[in-house]
């Protein structure tokens, strides 16, 4: 059934931790469709995990989701209509939807202590059958319930689920779907505080959501969150069970077992946020135009289609991440190129915070050399380090020292060095001429790949970095052929 009036959707995070791409990835679809729809997104803060709530979590999911460009009608951090926004602020909204269920025969006090529950598990799981509560307080009052083992004073709430709960119900994404049979769930734990599978019914309804958009991982508790519905007389909202992001060896995508599978860790390595943006997009959705992958989010909204969203779970291809991440580094102008890059030199050491006007000047100048041959923006600290690194603390990289400076390197350095000694318009072009003609036919008779090693790591350090004339001419004279002799002498690393 389709929800009446205007589409309303939801992304619900739980601060337990670094904010989860998973969080960013459901994010993007609620907006877009939600965009497309003309509706509204909420953000709502689901903390009634008290045990693994941090403090700091909250803001993160802000920064991070506010970082690639995601944002919402409604939230703990901008209020709204149905505010409070946080579930720990809303605890007297759910007891009382409680306590109806209690009366109407749709849930029960347990009293059952941990240590029973514990043991209950291990004899189902030791005599092979389906796990779950076995309903010894069902129908007990506490007295009765007291005189039996594992008697906890403090009960929760659970569920009295009916052996005939329907089990199917249509999703958009995937259609007819079958679940299995649920437990008893708990819905209100001893302290006092809702479990999810309460609060999220509660709260998608008081809060008007028509559609829940959420992973796949939720379509097993589809079935008890149905009967709530039905059973406090609301209206069902629509589903849409999203395809899980997995690792290359298809589990769940997890903070564990992959590092990407924080949020932040994406800021640290220095990918766009807008290459994120549409790689999430393209894992889970495919546009009109089946070959385009490289798509903004306004593209993707405009074009939006639950059919087109795929049921697969996709792989977290940070190789495809890499190259879509380099060709919106490309696209950058050179001046946002270099400002998204300058967080990075500073958090090396590299560059003052703040910057002054001659590593600015610097910064613009190997821009050009620099931009398209990194992929994320933490390679360029590496590749412009023999630039900003002062020249006490210059030293050629161990690695690049064996492979580059070996025998009869002493030879073509100290030839570059003369060479150069001579150049009086310092340029890229002139440094290029005056060394080619000193190591190459006319001099020492090298290929080019002999005469550019050892000057590579002599100059820049190690064995890969921008163009080597280039190089030189943004290093000047007095650095050029001081790196140059000192990697030539005896005690400058070649053998």
């Amino acid at each position: 059934m389709t929800s009446p009036g205007p589409v309303r959707v939801r992304v619900a995070p739980s601060p337990t931790g670094d904010p989860h791409v998973g969080t960013a990835y459901m994010s993007l679809f609620n907006l877009a469709f939600a965009r497309q729809q003309g509706g509204q997104f909420l953000l709502r803060v689901e903390d009634t995990d008290r045990a693994r709530f941090r403090a700091d979590s909250e803001q993160q999911v802000y920064d991070t989701l506010h970082w690639l460009g995601l944002d919402w009608d409604e939230g703990p951090d901008k209020g709204g209509p149905y505010a409070p926004y946080r579930q720990s602020e809303r605890l007297d909204t759910y007891r009382p939807h409680v306590d109806r269920l209690l009366a109407d025969g749709h849930a029960y006090l347990c009293w059952c202590s941990g240590e029973r529950l514990t043991q209950m598990r291990e004899d189902q799981q030791k005599r092979k059958v389906p796990t779950g509560y076995d309903r010894l307080c069902v129908g007990k009052t506490e007295a009765e319930r007291a005189a039996l083992p594992g008697f906890s004073p403090t009960p929760v709430v659970r569920m009295l689920v009916p052996d005939d709960v329907p089990l199917s119900f249509v999703d958009l994404v995937r259609g007819e779907v079958h679940a299995p049979r649920p437990d008893d769930q708990v819905i209100l734990k001893s302290d006092g505080f809702p479990t999810y599978h309460l609060a999220v019914v509660v709260d998608d309804h008081l809060m008007g959501i028509t559609h829940v958009v959420r992973g796949e991982e939720w379509i097993s508790s589809t079935p008890k969150h149905l009967l709530l519905f039905d059973w406090l007389g609301w209206e069902r909202p629509e589903f849409a069970h999203m395809p899980l992001l997995r690792n290359v060896d298809k589990s769940k995508i997890s903070k564990r077992k992959n590092p990407a599978a924080r949020l932040t860790w994406f800021q640290e390595q220095g990918y766009l946020p807008e290459a994120l943006l549409n790689f999430l997009g393209l894992l889970g959705y495919s546009l009109p135009e089946a070959d385009k992958e490289i798509f903004t989010f306004e593209e993707m909204s405009a074009s939006f289609d639950w059919k087109r969203v795929n049921t697969v779970g996709p792989v977290f291809d940070l190789d495809k991440l890499g190259w879509l991440n380099g060709h919106y580094v490309r696209e950058l102008s050179e001046a946002d190129f270099a400002e998204r890059a300058l967080p990075f030199l500073q958090r090396a050491g590299l560059v003052a915070d703040p910057a002054s006007a001659d590593q600015l000047a610097a910064l613009a100048a190997v821009v050009p050399l620099v931009q398209t041959r990194v992929a994320v923006l933490s390679e360029l600290p590496d590749l412009v380090r023999f630039l900003f690194v002062a020249e006490d603390d210059f030293a050629v990289d161990p690695a690049a020292a064996v492979k580059a400076l070996g025998e009869g390197s002493a030879a073509v350095l100290t030839a570059a060095a003369d060479a150069l000694e001579g150049v009086q318009d310092w340029s890229a072009e002139k440094v290029q001429a005056a060394v080619d003609g000193a190591l190459l036919e006319d001099g020492l008779g090298l290929k080019r790949g002999k005469a550019y090693t050892p000057r590579r790591a002599a100059v820049g350090g190690a064995s890969s970095a921008p163009p080597l004339p280039e190089s030189i001419a943004l290093l000047g004279r007095e650095r050029s052929l001081q790196r140059l002799r000192a990697a030539a002498s005896p005690d400058g690393g070649v053998r």
